[in-house]
């Protein structure tokens, strides 16, 4: 006889009802929906869902409900056609709003109560934002000769060699004049000593010997190479703590990033946080100084940086710096005695620096200063050109009550202020400007076509396969479609347990995994077959033929798991999205094909002495 321990039979059971508990949320569909926030990023207003409410019914468009919902107001429409008339009549009538189209779930109270959700939809099923950057690598060359500069200005010091200034020439040029030329070799061993793949070359500059050094191509294309490697990453990083799931950021052509944010409903924010470069500085406060005078006669005592707050109010900080923000290492936001902060901690080398200036001023003022590169296109000449626009706004001015040095916390910021900066903090700075280029907003409705292509996709590879085992194995192939029913919602419920992104590709694993799931069957039920024509019982061919076939399914499955998970490794984007909904599928086929089939053949065959099997072909 074939019959499972009770214990077995009860873990497939609450397997596949698990399944269906999970998947559930899937099957009620979305409607169409705009979702309202602020552009500043506080919380709407409750007076602004009556506004709502009388625009919509003004232009007579027909919606279903409109509600606040968390830090947004969400209202959905019975079709696109109206969503899209109510998008440009909000976005009219709610000045200093952003009105983004969306997908609400229909997923019933109960379900959203057990924390259940509908599997997430990737860039391409759901819409989202696309955005496509260029990095300025001139600004990126620029950096490295200023760099390099730098240091040989100070290393000509060291050496006593007296020059007539250096200075950095476009084209990523250094050039400088010495005026002793008894020191010209002596100058020429410093650069080789600071880069011996620099080109140098000795020239003439204003009457006296000199030096022209360059980069060589090599180093031209590594140092682009760096900016647009380093970009990506700081991008990877302020897009993980967005939050977004399953993003796409990669490098494209010579100097751009491309960055797909699938289901982001604030474009805004979202390019606010990719594109600026933000950092801190800690300076004391000139406090023996009028702020108010060195504004009138513009005109800051030497010494002194005159910065403004944000209400304009004037502030002198004292030009040396105490700490930078390239010495932070981590940044948080949080609330102190019921006001937004964002708690900051330094290195080593920062945090004693801090503490020497803490012990030494107690009782004094300091500033936080906030510093923000915003890129900016203007042209010039008839060409094109990337600027820089920097500001720098006093954010805070507090009295150094204690000493402190690796721990302490920013106050002065409103809630959303607060949550940016620690965000653009953690991530770190982009290691060269970058401009948008190309931004793109892809639209639900888009997405709803994709998905119902991609359900018609799926439907028709699984009737087509239900259909050719029915009508080849009969009962055993019936049990085969059983468990391939079995299999789909097991990886809808795991795609939604893990709200793993399902994208296009996504789909296409799917569509995969629905012909492959009845391979194992195909090896067993074969098996069997062969097991009945060399004479064994109708019992004993089930036996032998889920036990000899294991190995070898096993075999097959494992090595393509090992294939989809080097490309969950490896890629990005869509390929993760397809290894995915493939490797998901490989361990929910190997479970159902094998585990769950022969629970329901032992239900059918395995308790009775039975004569013949209905396994098609061959009969005993």
């Amino acid at each position: 006889m074939n019959r499972y321990p009770l214990w077995v039979n009860l873990l497939v059971a609450l397997v596949i009802l698990g399944g269906v508990l999970f998947a559930l949320p899937n099957i009620f569909g979305a409607d169409p929906a705009l979702q309202i926030t602020r552009e500043d990023g506080a919380l709407v207003a409750e007076f602004t869902v009556p506004e709502i409410i009388a625009a919509l019914d003004e232009q007579e468009i027909e919606y279903f409900e409109a509600g606040l919902d968390d830090q947004a107001v969400v209202v959905r429409f019975p079709d696109v056609a109206m969503q899209l008339r109510a998008s440009q009549v909000l976005g009219e009538a709610l000045p200093f709003h952003i009105v983004a189209l969306t997908r609400a779930p229909r997923t019933p109270a109960w379900l959203r109560f057990l924390g259940l959700e509908p599997m997430s939809l990737g860039l391409d099923l759901r819409g989202g934002v696309h955005f496509l950057y260029q990095v300025d690598l001139e600004y990126a060359l620029d950096q490295l000769m200023q760099t390099y500069a730098r240091d040989l200005r100070t290393r000509l010091r060291e050496e006593g060699i007296r020059n007539t200034g250096i200075s950095v020439l476009a084209g990523n040029t250094i050039q400088f004049g010495v005026q002793d030329l008894a020191r010209m070799d002596d100058a020429e061993a410093v650069i080789r000593v600071l880069d011996p793949l620099l080109v140098v070359n000795r020239t003439t500059i204003e009457d006296q010997p000199g030096f022209q050094v360059q980069l060589t191509p090599t180093q031209i294309t590594e140092r682009q190479n760096f900016a647009i490697q380093q970009n990506t990453i700081t991008l990877r990083n302020r897009v993980n703590e967005l939050g977004v799931a399953e993003p796409v950021v990669q490098r494209q052509g010579l100097n751009r990033i491309v960055v797909q944010l699938p289901g982001v409903q604030d474009p805004a924010q979202a390019e606010r946080i990719l594109g600026a470069t933000a950092t801190l500085e800690f300076r004391l406060v000139d406090w023996e100084n009028d702020a108010f005078a060195a504004m009138q006669n513009n005109r800051p005592p030497l010494g002194s940086l005159l910065r403004y707050r944000r209400d304009g109010t004037p502030e002198l900080l004292r030009r040396d710096m105490i700490v930078s923000g390239d010495q932070l290492t981590d940044a948080s936001f949080g609330y102190s005695q019921g006001l937004p902060a964002v708690y900051v901690r330094l290195n080593s080398q920062g945090a004693g620096r801090m503490l020497e200036t803490t012990q030494a001023n107690l009782g004094r003022p300091m500033a936080v200063l906030f510093i923000e590169e915003k890129p900016e296109l203007i042209e010039r000449d008839g060409e094109q050109i990337l600027r820089n626009t920097r500001e720098e706004t006093v954010i805070s001015v507090a009295t150094i009550q204690g000493v402190f040095s690796s721990n302490f916390q920013i106050t002065g910021l409103t809630p959303f202020e607060g949550q940016d900066l620690s965000l653009m903090l953690r991530a770190g700075a982009l290691a060269t400007p970058i401009l948008k280029v190309e931004e793109r907003t892809i639209g639900p409705s888009l997405g709803q076509d994709n998905i119902e292509k991609g359900r018609a996709a799926v439907l028709t590879g699984f009737l087509l396969v239900v259909l050719f085992m029915a009508g080849y194995y009969r009962v055993f192939g019936l049990t085969a479609d059983l468990a391939l029913f079995a299999n789909l919602i097991l990886i809808v419920a795991l795609l939604s347990m893990l709200q793993a992104s399902l994208t296009l590709p996504g789909i296409a694993g799917i569509v995969l995994t629905v012909g492959m799931a009845v391979d194992a069957n195909v090896l067993i039920f074969e098996r069997i077959r062969e097991e009945l024509r060399n004479g064994n019982s109708p019992q004993a061919s089930i036996r032998s033929g889920y036990e000899k076939a294991f190995s070898t399914i096993a075999d097959a499955n494992i090595t393509t798991l090992i294939a989809a998970s080097v490309l969950w490794v490896f890629g990005t984007g869509p390929i993760r999205g397809f290894a995915t909904t493939l490797g998901l599928g490989i361990v929910t086929s190997m479970f159902t094909a094998i585990v769950g089939t022969r629970a329901v053949i032992n239900l059918i065959y395995g308790s009775r002495q039975v004569k013949q099997l209905s396994i098609g072909g061959s009969r005993a």
